[in-house]
């Protein structure tokens, strides 16, 4: 069985991108093997949120409403309590051992994404484009290293 893949918000930031140009393009071609193959598509909502946020503000509505398609096509992982208690519980871990992944007062979206994807209790690999601060906590790859 292969591992579930948790998009993080850079690879949705491409996959909404409504451009034709190479990047997005080879992004939706991605995903669209992955799909094929049958591998478990996962949108969690703190990537859902980091992605939308920086939409609204540029006001690109073609882009949201590629989001919202996405969050309707692929599977759409809500937080709950229990994530985001997880993921204060790993902020905390990170600290202790002085492996923080953003300033002390910062939200860390990094640690609640990585919450999200330890909640489903399955192997899962967040596709991202950094995956430096989330393999720490969950295997993370690359998006163009993912295989479907």
């Amino acid at each position: 069985m292969s591992a579930a893949v948790v998009l993080e918000s850079g690879p949705i930031g491409v996959l909404c991108n409504p451009n034709n140009t190479p990047q997005p393009r080879d992004c939706r071609a991605w995903l669209a093997a992955l799909l094929t193959a049958g591998r478990r598509i996962i949108v969690p909502e703190i990537a859902d949120y980091e992605v939308r946020r920086e939409l609204i503000r540029i006001q690109s509505y073609a882009a949201l409403a590629n989001l919202d398609a996405y969050g309707v096509q692929l599977e759409y992982l809500p937080l709950s309590t229990t994530m985001i208690r997880l993921a204060a519980d790993l902020w905390a871990q990170a600290r202790n051992t002085g492996q923080q992944t953003a300033a002390n007062h910062a939200l860390d979206g990094d640690v609640i994404l990585a919450a999200q994807a330890l909640s489903l209790g399955v192997p899962v690999v967040i596709a991202t484009t950094n995956p430096v601060h989330l393999t720490r906590f969950v295997p993370a790859e690359d998006w163009q290293t993912v295989i479907p």
